[in-house]
């Protein structure tokens, strides 16, 4: 059995994005308790940043994709590189 993905958030501590990233956290450990490692909070050394990775694997990039992502896009990538059968109840409702 491979072992369970690690997903990291990056974040600017300078754009006060701490709250933000603690909270998509408790998103994806809610959503995916039996299926991640666990969620690692990084503080970014470049001022603006605001990644997600999946292991090594960038999912998304608020410089590049604009914005934030939303809770329910950000569990439905991570659900299709994690564990692609797991149903997401509502967030799988269009």
């Amino acid at each position: 059995m491979p072992p369970k993905p690690t997903i990291v958030i990056t974040y600017c501590p300078k754009c006060n994005w701490l709250l933000r990233s603690a909270y998509m956290a408790q998103e994806i450990l809610t959503t995916f308790t039996n299926e991640v490692e666990g969620v690692l909070l990084k503080p970014a050394i470049v001022a603006g940043t605001y990644q997600i990775y999946v292991n090594d694997e960038l999912i998304f990039d608020r410089v590049t994709q604009g914005g934030f992502p939303e809770v329910k896009s950000l569990k439905q990538t991570i659900r299709n590189l994690v564990c692609p059968d797991k149903k997401l109840g509502h967030t799988d409702n269009k």
